[in-house]
């Protein structure tokens, strides 16, 4: 069902504050500048936006909760009237049947037209705004119920002997509206509350952020800060067990640092000068000094929180099937209840009209489509934010349903299976001394962003070399550079290069071969016209790599390792992981044209990387996965974001999207079924066999705990094993 060319859609915040701004679970484009309720479904709006600190009450449910119990209170009594009707020759003491009745219209008219006038009022809106809810369906049962039984007891001459019971009165409903809005009362109540407790794990990552943090002054002299006071560049003193306030590089001190808040790690994390800290992470038994580089709405905490409140407020797939059933389901209600009524008038026992209307209120009541709608919402809210507490942040809905259907993982090398830090391995030359080639080699790289570029270049400022300008420089795609440093033509590269160039290779490529099958990356390397040697760097292997890889293949995923290193070097990482579909040496455009080759097979599939050269291919996969040690690029091109640049947070994902799904299912499946079950039973198709009939206040009890069950079953995503 689509809402978004629905009047409420246009309804727009005119506060400042956006604390102040209210939306709705199940339908996320209507906004509001208040508290209120949803013009489409009448649920209760709740703030978009989670303040830290402890959680204070809604005036929703502050309304509601004062109704319910003086509600309850009033309704006890009719509710021990009506059990004390099923004795034979019970009578109130000293009171007639018509002095019940005028005692029952007492007692019930303030449940139902002060407790639950929110109910009339949404149901009022429901017609209204052409979007029949929940609140239509209660509006008519109790409103009928209780209208029924104010004529009866004013003016009962108006009522036809059909609707006499065998003592010549007409029966009066006050007590099953009474207690049916009372029971929808409290299903709110219990509503509310549970729904509260789906932004606990954003409010409790808010309180990650400490409120002080101590600034190190120009003289010195330390004092504490509120933490809005911090500003870049701010030198700050973070002592044991404190949390780091912001965004940062570690200046002095070493000290283990606990980012299993962030990244779902448990083992603490050495920072040492020129490391770099998030905020939020806890400090362990060290001292150190940081600068402040990140603060605000700019650290990767804030950062985090606005994500998962996005990704709250998406819509899977999934929620499409509940959207087209929602638009036919209240109206097909009303239509069985009417149904309902027309059969047991004809054919029912008498007083027959008296069935007919109790049974036509128990199907209305019954039906309930907020399960339904919430079904899928209410697992969205929770599964985001257990996700951002194991360092795996989901950007949409769609993309955590797209990763529970990939079959196959494309995993880029660089930064992914490996640690991304590549450093110089050895450096061999012939006609020119090892250290004067690796520094016309670094002079050369200086200025190229490569990761390989940099490892060279920090090999040469780790043998003290001095690097010398370049003239000339000019990158040629997929082969190297070229360019004059200190008056000698340099060149660096592949075999295809030096081919380009003229330039015979001399032996080197097969020296460069033997290299790769090691796991070395290898650049050849060509001084005024002539080979000079080659250097070798290495990127080792994470920790975690070939366990995360055998537990995702475990998992039903196909790996592909796509890298554009040579293929003796993607062999030999291969082999160590235990690999064997291998795509090497492939350009940014490459990797994007494997992902469509393997998705035009059949397959749905699932890209893991965290550079440039990974946008194209992230983005044309089902869904992206980026490490969250990438690029901006590789960021904003991915569905899903891992805190931490490790395969195991892809493991954590894909487990995080199975549990989702699945709980996402259970959640429709119950809603369904409650429905297909609940409806004939209220219609009283036991009757004819049984003699049994369905209570409308069994009804509502019923229909209130459907909300409450799907809420609390979304809510065991909390502790869902990642």
């Amino acid at each position: 069902m689509e809402h978004s060319a629905h009047p409420a859609a246009a309804v727009r915040p005119t506060g400042r504050d956006p604390a102040a701004v209210y939306t709705c679970p199940m339908h996320p484009e209507v906004v509001r500048d208040r508290p209120g309720s949803c013009p489409i479904c009448g649920m209760a709006l709740e703030p978009r936006t989670v303040a830290a600190g402890p959680e204070e009450e809604s005036p929703e449910l502050a309304s509601m909760t004062r109704r319910f119990w003086i509600s309850a209170v009033l309704s006890l009594p009719l509710l021990l009237s009506g059990m004390g009707e099923m004795i034979p020759g019970f009578r109130l003491p000293g009171l007639s049947p018509a002095a019940v009745h005028w005692l029952e219209l007492a007692l019930a008219t303030p449940v139902v037209l002060w407790g639950g006038w929110p109910f009339f009022v949404r149901g009022w809106e429901s017609l209204v705004h052409k979007s029949l809810n929940m609140f239509t369906l209660i509006a008519l049962g109790t409103g009928v119920s209780y209208a029924e039984s104010v004529v009866a007891t004013l003016a009962p001459g108006l009522f036809p002997a059909a609707f006499r019971g065998m003592d010549g009165q007409v029966p009066v409903y006050f007590e099953a509206a009474a207690v049916i809005t009372t029971l929808v009362l409290l299903g709110q109540v219990l509503e509310l509350r549970a729904r509260g407790r789906t932004s606990g794990a954003l409010r409790a990552l808010l309180d990650l952020a400490p409120p002080v943090a101590r600034r190190v002054e120009d003289g010195g002299a330390e004092r504490d800060v509120p933490l809005a006071a911090v500003a870049a560049g701010d030198r700050l003193r973070v002592r044991p067990g404190d949390k780091v306030p912001v965004d940062g590089v570690v200046l002095e001190g070493r000290s283990a640092v606990d980012e299993s808040m962030l990244t779902g790690e448990p083992i603490p994390v050495e920072k040492a000068p020129g490391e770099k800290v998030a905020a939020g992470t806890v400090n362990g038994t060290g001292s150190f000094v940081m600068r402040a580089e990140r603060v605000g709405s700019d650290t990767l905490l804030a950062q985090i929180v606005r994500l998962v409140g996005e990704a709250q407020r998406s819509r899977a797939p999934i929620q499409r099937l509940a959207d087209r059933v929602a638009a036919w389901f209240v109206p097909a209600v009303v239509a069985i209840a009417a149904a309902t009524f027309l059969v047991w008038w004809r054919l029912g026992p008498e007083p027959r009209l008296a069935y007919a209307l109790v049974n036509a209120v128990a199907v209305l009541i019954i039906a309930c489509p907020c399960a339904l709608g919430l079904a899928t919402p209410m697992s969205i809210m929770v599964a985001t934010g257990r996700g951002a507490h194991a360092g795996v942040l989901v950007k949409s809905a769609e993309a955590l349903e797209r990763f529970e259907r990939a079959d196959t993982l494309v995993i880029d090398k660089t930064g992914t299976l490996t640690e991304g830090k590549p450093r110089l391995d050895r450096v061999e030359a012939a006609g020119v001394e090892e250290n004067e080639l690796l520094r016309l080699a670094a002079s050369l790289e200086r200025g190229s962003e490569h990761p390989l570029a940099g490892a060279i270049v920090a090999g040469a400022e780790a043998r003290g070399l001095a690097l010398a300008p370049v003239a000339g420089f000019e990158s040629r795609t997929g082969r190297g550079v070229t360019g004059e440093v200190a008056g000698r033509r340099v060149a660096l590269g592949n075999r295809a290069l030096l081919a380009e160039l003229g330039i015979a290779d001399e032996g080197w490529s097969a020296r460069a071969a033997a290299a790769r099958r090691e796991g070395r990356t290898v650049v050849l390397a060509a001084v005024d016209g002539r080979a000079a040697g080659m250097i070798a760097v290495v990127d080792p292997l994470r920790e975690s790599a070939r366990e995360a890889v055998r537990e995702l293949r475990a998992a039903g995923l196909a790996v592909v390792l796509a890298t554009g290193d040579g293929r003796e070097t993607a062999e030999a990482v291969a082999r160590e992981l235990g690999l064997t579909e291998i795509e090497a040496e492939v350009s940014p455009e490459g990797k994007r044209d494997l992902v469509r080759r393997l998705q035009s097979g059949g397959r749905k599939v699932a890209m893991a990387g965290d550079g440039v050269n990974d946008a194209p291919a992230l983005a044309q996969a089902d869904v992206g996965l980026a490490m969250g040690t990438g690029t901006g690029v590789a960021i904003e091109s991915a569905g899903i974001i891992l805190v931490k640049g490790d395969l195991r947070g892809v493991l954590r994902a894909r487990r995080l999207s199975r549990a989702t799904l699945r709980n996402i299912r259970q959640n429709l499946a119950f809603a369904f079924l409650y429905n297909g079950v609940g409806v004939p039973l209220a219609a009283g198709v036991l009757y004819p066999f049984f003699g049994l009939l369905l209570s409308p206040m069994i009804a509502s009890a019923a229909m209130s705990a459907s909300s409450v069950s799907v809420i609390a079953n979304a809510l065991r995503l909390r502790r869902a094993p990642l």
